[in-house]
């Protein structure tokens, strides 16, 4: 059997166990509206968290941004790739986050593996020595991909219970009198399949209890979370005490893509010496770099708008749950709508788009099976009308599925 056919054996074997993941084209901007097959629908889908993604100051920042810097660098930081705006940026995230220095990459995956090859696999001076990974069950593949890339023989990896203080501390109490060179606490800081929270108030104590290294990577909570956008250190009265930082700037500041580390100095500064990701690749072309610092500037002058986000969030949250759906609680804008079978998600899915929604489901091996769902994901874009429309829909099709 040649390669051929074991990849068409696969995705048969995928579409069969309705594991396949569809692709529906939109015809329009990423928006609250946006067209599909000819027809205007609500998008409860995109990380399009604040409307950024389709602003008009964003979109004129990026035009001008082309105009002055160009479309492309052609080239990776060290060289001839960095720009003033790059630099800016930079500053500008550091000063968001309460960050010393920050460092940008391709995207917050290849910042997540730049961070963990780089920080475990040099020898910084010590010829032996042994680092330990504690991270959340429940973390991104982006921090479990990391993970992956640190050398066996000098790095421990522990797994602790989701958002389990308890088992973390029980983990770190047994290894306090080995001698590791680095403890590293991993965690996301919004989890993206269930919405909910880290428990940072909790790790930043613990880490500082037991001299280890917090990282957070921020993606779903970047420009979301805190009443200023911060994240969850802004959300857990903690900005400023986390030792390393990691965001997208793909999902809530501009939509488009990029990343950064955020953290010391001393850290970022050797980032830029070490990390093959940053190193290796092209640096963030010029219109993303100017959308996205009018992004945070408009997150820096304006609070209104990510209290619509806020309060979007929990108006969708309180009449999905009165029209008798089962949803994870939380205040996230991620909203989690519990099925239970992956043919159920991916019917339901399929029946609101008819419906006007657009809104797509998740299952094994992506969430545990039995615990299939829908993800609503709320956005400071959407009118309390358009959130009507697509409530008015869920109440539909609920009861034609026999639901609710």
């Amino acid at each position: 059997m040649d390669a051929r056919d074991l990849f068409s054996a696969e995705l048969a074997r995928l579409e069969e166990s309705k594991t396949f993941k569809y692709e529906t084209a939109l015809q329009t901007a990423q928006a609250g509206l946006v067209k599909v097959g000819g027809r205007k629908v609500v998008m409860l889908a995109s990380n399009n968290y604040l409307g950024m993604s389709n602003h008009p100051a964003i979109k004129k920042a990026a035009v001008d941004g082309i105009r002055k810097y160009g479309y492309g660098v052609a080239s990776v930081r060290f060289l001839c790739g960095t720009q003033t705006i790059h630099v800016e940026l930079e500053k500008k995230i550091s000063k968001f986050v309460g960050a010393e220095d920050t460092i940008l990459f391709s995207s917050c995956f290849a910042a997540n593996e730049g961070f963990f090859a780089t920080i475990t696999n040099e020898k910084l001076g010590f010829d032996n020595y042994k680092d330990v990974i504690y991270s959340d069950r429940l973390n991104h593949a982006s921090i479990i991909d990391g993970q992956r890339l640190c050398r066996t023989e000098t790095t421990e990896k522990k797994i602790y219970n989701h958002a389990d203080v308890g088992h973390l501390e029980q983990l770190l109490r047994g290894d306090q009198n080995k001698d590791y060179r680095f403890r590293i606490i991993a965690t996301d800081g919004v989890f993206s399949m269930e919405g909910d929270l880290a428990p940072l108030s909790d790790l930043v104590a613990l880490a500082q209890k037991y001299t280890a290294m917090l990282f957070v990577d921020d993606s779903h909570a970047i420009g979301v979370c805190g009443k200023s956008g911060r994240g969850t250190p802004d959300h857990f009265g903690v900005l400023g005490n986390v030792d390393v930082l990691t965001g997208t700037l793909g999902k809530a500041v501009g939509g488009a893509s990029g990343g950064y580390v955020s953290g010391s100095k001393e850290l970022i500064s050797y980032l830029r010496q070490k990390s093959r990701p940053y190193t290796f690749s092209n640096s963030l072309p010029p219109p993303i770099v100017a959308a996205c610092l009018a992004s945070f500037d408009l997150l820096s002058k304006d609070r209104s708008i990510v209290g619509k986000l806020h309060d979007n969030t929990a108006y969708f949250r309180k009449e999905i749950k009165g029209l008798g759906f089962a949803i994870l609680e939380g205040t996230h804008p991620i909203v989690p709508i519990m099925l239970g079978e992956a043919s159920l998600a991916q019917d339901m899915s399929s029946a609101l788009l008819k419906a006007g929604v657009y809104i797509k489901g998740l299952w094994f091996p992506v969430v545990p099976r039995g615990e299939a769902r829908l993800r609503a994901q709320i956005s400071a874009a959407l009118t309390k009308k358009d959130l009507d429309r697509a409530l008015e829909a869920f109440q539909k099709v609920g009861k034609k599925l026999g639901i609710t």
